[in-house]
């Protein structure tokens, strides 16, 4: 199995190497490329379809998860933000928190977990609360500085107490 984990790949937009050897991508769709606006081509190839709130992987499989979820809510169907990122529905909260337990589920004890988000219509804060745990640290950047980087780790003792 690979180290590392990106569980929402999409167009491995934030990846430097879109073929990172060390790296399974997953998504939940698989999408030929396509002309958005402007003439700007997007496609979605992971390795591997799944959805990352029922990832099909045993616990502690992965050094480092990479999830970088849906964020938009109110986004048509036909939209470029859509097509590239996906929508939410309106049991986000659920969905995230979910999504993220899993994601440590599958970390190995001391793992990371790159957590991405983009609180254009829903706010971090509000991500951090349906998640249910603090982030260690983060980074806010972004041409408006909506574009939050934040790191968890797997440490068995704060399972332990969480059980």
């Amino acid at each position: 199995m690979k180290p590392i984990l990106d569980v929402t790949c999409g167009g491995r937009m934030m990846w430097f190497n879109k073929q990172n050897p060390a790296c399974l991508y997953l998504d939940n769709r698989e999408l030929p490329e396509t002309n958005l606006c402007g003439g700007r081509k997007f496609s979605v190839h992971p390795d591997m379809i799944a959805d990352f709130t029922d990832l099909p992987f045993a616990d502690n499989t992965f050094y480092l998860v990479v999830f970088d979820p849906p964020h938009l809510i109110n986004v048509s169907d036909r939209a470029y933000m859509k097509i590239k990122f996906g929508r939410l529905g309106s049991e986000w909260p659920q969905v995230i928190h979910d999504g993220f337990a899993e994601c440590m589920r599958v970390l190995k004890p001391y793992g990371t977990l790159i957590f991405k988000w983009s609180e254009v219509q829903i706010s971090t804060r509000k991500v951090i609360e349906a998640i249910g745990q603090e982030p260690l640290f983060g980074h806010i950047s972004g041409r408006k500085m909506n574009t939050h980087w934040t790191t968890f780790m797997k440490i068995p003792e704060q399972e332990e107490k969480a059980e």
